[in-house]
């Protein structure tokens, strides 16, 4: 017997190794996507005015300043729970009240303190984006963010 491992011994485990890995990450993908579809996504909420919400939401960059479950910028308050802190679960037409008012009156002109610009939003828009908000928040985000503020 032989010491140590042979050349083709050795060929054949990395290729083995490589393959049952690849497969493994194949796997794992699959079913993170079929999670996120099927699981995690609240599809009989998702309507053409969150669509619109989304649409708005690209439009206007929000992302350049605020992040959603953590993806995006952490100038401003992360917004995948902003349906929540405004009350939104026990008094949906209070927050849809609270938020509009919100974007409305900015900014604030208030010194010192980071300033949210003015978007000349219809009322379409709002009622669309603050729909986007709302089914982010119904999206089961696994208790993100840590913090109830954001």
């Amino acid at each position: 017997m032989t010491e140590g491992l042979t050349k083709a011994a050795a060929r054949n485990i990395f290729y083995g190794g490589s393959l049952f890995f690849f497969l493994l990450f194949t796997a794992l993908t699959a079913h993170s996507h079929w999670y996120m579809v099927n699981k995690s996504t609240d599809k009989a909420g998702l309507t053409e005015s969150v669509e619109l919400g989304k649409h708005v939401w690209e439009k206007n960059m929000c992302i350049n300043c605020h992040s959603i479950m953590g993806e995006g910028a952490y100038f401003a308050p992360e917004l995948a729970n902003v349906w929540e802190r405004y009350g939104g679960h026990s008094n949906p037409e209070g927050a849809r009240m609270a938020l509009t008012a919100w974007m409305r009156a900015q900014p604030t002109g208030a010194p010192g303190r980071r300033q949210m610009p003015y978007f000349d939003l219809s009322d379409e828009e709002m009622t669309a984006l603050i729909d986007f908000l709302e089914w982010t928040d119904s999206i089961d985000d696994q208790n993100w963010p840590p913090h109830p503020a954001g």
